[in-house]
């Protein structure tokens, strides 16, 4: 059985940067293990398998994997994923309104909206599934210090401290002094993730671009993602352990427009590797890049801004 599967980029206005995404469509009839093997032969920081939802009133249901582990909610595979059906199912509708999308994830339903946005790349917004909450006690200054081989002092700034919070997965958050600092942090000591533990969220107050209030950098070496480009369900949490708001959580993610459709052939793996070619909705031409994503996101840095 051949089934229909789309990558995207996330987090970027241009095509071909950002954080890559695979959505398969019809998954029906895969089971966890054969889902774990095609997103492990994607190798991106996380692959979306589709299927009918158990709630006829919401638009689908989600499962996501990474290259070893299955994860209750990301942020970059939900908005990707609402961008991509509304695209898919209604491109009329949503050449002239917003959409509202309802996916099934493991956390619970997630509400989202496909926006509308004349010539600009397609974008959506979702309302975090539950609040970020504390899911552990943190590590001492002086354990993370010594994991990161940075300095005690060079831990913590203002009244920001080491915490262990999530909206669905756990990060273990370090605030840091300087951009200086994450300069000289080695998380590549540690696989971060592994075991059911959490992912390194690292951040500081000084930021590269104008107009972000932190830049921050996650490390998930036990989910098979050495650095994802960036983080929407990590940035709610990280929002929240600098703040005391309990206002509504929502993540304005833009997904580019640049997405191709290719086949999987669960009988066998290996047709993941199918040609990556994407097209852009402004061009009729496309573009062919066979780099292995997964190391050239690994470079990539991300700044966030307290939405």
């Amino acid at each position: 059985m051949r089934r229909a599967f789309h990558t995207l980029d996330v987090f970027t206005e241009t095509p071909l940067a950002g954080n890559p995404l695979a959505v398969v469509l019809d998954s029906q009839g895969l089971d966890d293990a054969r889902m774990q093997s095609i997103a492990r032969e994607f190798n991106l920081a996380e692959t979306v398998f589709v299927s009918e939802p158990k709630n006829p009133v919401n638009t689908a249901a989600v499962r996501i994997f990474t290259p070893v582990r299955e994860l209750p909610f990301a942020g970059h595979p939900t908005v990707g994923t609402a961008v991509l059906l509304a695209h898919l199912r209604a491109p009329e509708l949503l050449k002239s309104e917003d959409l509202r999308i309802v996916l099934e994830e493991k956390v619970g339903d997630v509400v989202c909206v496909a926006r509308h946005r004349a010539g600009q790349a397609k974008a959506a917004y979702f309302t975090v599934p539950r609040p970020p909450e504390r899911m552990s006690e943190p590590p001492s200054k002086a354990s993370l210090a010594a994991d990161l081989g940075l300095e005690v002092e060079d831990i913590g700034f203002d009244a920001h401290e080491p915490v262990v919070m999530g909206a669905g997965t756990a990060n273990q958050f370090v605030p840091l002094k300087s951009l200086a600092t994450m300069g000289r942090a080695r998380p590549d000591r540690k696989h971060w993730g592994e075991n059911g533990g959490p992912c390194l969220y690292l951040y500081t107050r000084e930021s590269v671009h104008a107009g972000s209030d932190f830049h921050a950098r996650m490390f998930a070496a036990g989910w098979g993602v050495y650095e994802d480009p960036a983080t929407g369900s990590a940035a709610p949490a990280a929002f929240s352990a600098s703040s005391a708001s309990t206002r509504d959580w929502r993540a304005w993610i833009p997904a580019s427009s640049a997405w191709t459709s290719t086949s999987v052939m669960p009988a066998g793996p290996a047709a993941c590797r199918a040609a990556s070619s994407r097209a852009t909705s402004s061009s009729a031409g496309g573009v062919t890049d066979g780099a292995p994503w997964a190391r050239r996101c690994s470079a990539a840095w991300a700044s966030w801004s307290g939405v």
